[in-house]
């Protein structure tokens, strides 16, 4: 085999190997989620200044990633099952902002075991046991004013 054909052979692998690995990144299902920042807090250019993150559904893996004792203790689990679910390219839980991120995790939970959120608590007065249920689906983020201004992450927000 000449060089030549040594060096086709190497292209061909290497961009079927580049396929392979869109073809990995897409073989899960997934959702767009719109961030309350509406994408204004990132850099022109950027993957979130569209306003919006791709979000892949809940595996095993993250469930295995949720429970693992060892990212509890380090305080790491969060950001790591969210850096596992977020698809957009070059974008990792780093890259968001607080109000974002706080959008992302609820946005999973709710993928992932439905909107309903039920909890148990004690009336401080009473003492009494009151079981609520949450539609986290009804929650409201706030929204950054339409003509906000960020290209020097630097702004007055009341």
């Amino acid at each position: 085999m000449t060089d030549k054909n040594k060096e086709k052979d190497l292209s061909k692998k290497v961009i079927k190997k580049s396929e392979e690995g869109q073809k990995k990144q897409s073989q899960y299902p997934s959702e767009l989620i719109d961030l309350p920042s509406g994408g204004k807090l990132y850099p022109t250019g950027h993957p979130l200044s569209g306003g919006q993150i791709e979000v892949k559904y809940m595996t095993a893996r993250e469930e295995d990633i949720l429970t693992s004792q060892n990212l509890i203790k380090k305080g790491v689990v969060v950001d790591r099952l969210l850096d596992s679910l977020i698809l957009t390219k070059n974008v990792t839980i780093a890259d968001l902002f607080v109000g974002d991120k706080n959008a992302v995790m609820i946005a999973a939970r709710i993928l992932a075991y439905g909107s309903e959120y039920k909890v148990e608590i004690e009336d401080p007065d009473s003492g009494a046991r009151i079981e609520h249920n949450f539609d986290l689906s009804d929650l409201n983020y706030k929204q950054l004013p339409e003509d906000i201004v960020c290209d020097k992450n630097e702004f007055n927000f009341t």
